[in-house]
């Protein structure tokens, strides 16, 4: 009979061991997460605008410069800093080079407060239409190369936010008379989304930095200079055939404005691209 209950309390004393079992288990697991630190994110803007259509640069009822300062200037800031503390440069900065490369798809931002220029960091070009080379007219799609100053900040762009390129400049206007090119095309942007038409698409969370930047910098203390691709891996050339003479004078002027802020390293045109210059 002794034997005959033990056999029957077995099936007891399992389920109850795997009770006593389950439970431990659930204690192990609140202590881990009572013990866990509590993950932290940054913030987010609780609210984004919509895009906007109005003309560009002027109206009423749009947003301004300060409302993306006040909507997006945090998030961006606080990604920035850590970068400009890294290369030991004050932010804000007191001047700005983006050096935007077409064939690496990379556009570098350089900044110093004093001294010489140092790398902050680079983004990706989300998009660039056309091909090596100048551009020549309206329509032709291609992005710009040469040194160019940023004229104006559109916070009400169709490309969520864009900063304006004075394109054409003189250089451009010089050789588009000479040529009998009466229309060198206009309206040339650094702006967010990931679409081009001669223009540079950096995404939207990247204009945002780069605009808030700018905005802080101010406009007049930012250069941009695009070229062909990095004349710090290999010497810039006429790199198409039917390119007008004077690009070989256009890239002397665009890789001694590069080679001003960085200095070249020996690298294979192969070479996986790596923004660690030396300085």
């Amino acid at each position: 009979m002794a034997l005959k209950a033990a056999f029957l309390l077995l099936p007891v004393l399992a389920v109850l061991l795997t009770a006593c079992a389950s439970s431990n288990k659930q204690a192990n697991k609140q202590k881990l997460a009572a013990a866990a630190p509590e993950r932290s994110y940054l913030p987010r803007p609780a609210f984004r605008r919509p895009a906007y259509q109005p003309p560009l640069f002027g109206g009423s009822e749009q947003r301004t410069v300060s409302d993306v300062l006040h909507d997006f200037g945090p998030y961006s800031i606080q990604k920035l800093k850590p970068y400009f503390e890294k290369a030991g440069v004050e932010y804000p900065p007191r001047e700005v080079v983006l050096i935007g490369l077409k064939l690496e798809k990379k556009l570098e931002l350089w900044a110093r407060d004093s001294g010489e220029f140092r790398m902050i960091r680079h983004y990706d070009i989300r998009a660039a239409s056309g091909a090596a080379g100048p551009k020549l007219r309206q329509g032709d799609k291609q992005v710009p190369e040469g040194v160019y100053q940023i004229v104006g900040l559109n916070p009400n762009s169709n490309y969520h936010l864009s900063m304006k390129l004075n394109y054409p400049n003189d250089f451009d206007l010089y050789h588009a008379e000479r040529e009998g090119r009466t229309n060198p095309g206009s309206d040339i942007f650094i702006h967010g989304r990931a679409v081009s038409a001669g223009c540079l698409a950096m995404g939207d969370e990247a204009i945002e930095e780069l605009f808030v930047l700018a905005a802080h910098v101010g406009k007049e203390n930012m250069k941009v200079v695009i070229a062909p691709h990095d004349p710090r891996a290999w010497p810039l050339d006429q790199t198409a055939a039917g390119q007008p003479e004077w690009t070989r004078e256009l890239y002397a002027t665009i890789a001694d404005e590069i080679l001003s802020v960085s200095k070249p390293i020996a690298v294979s045109s192969n070479r996986p691209y790596s923004p660690q210059y030396r300085r």
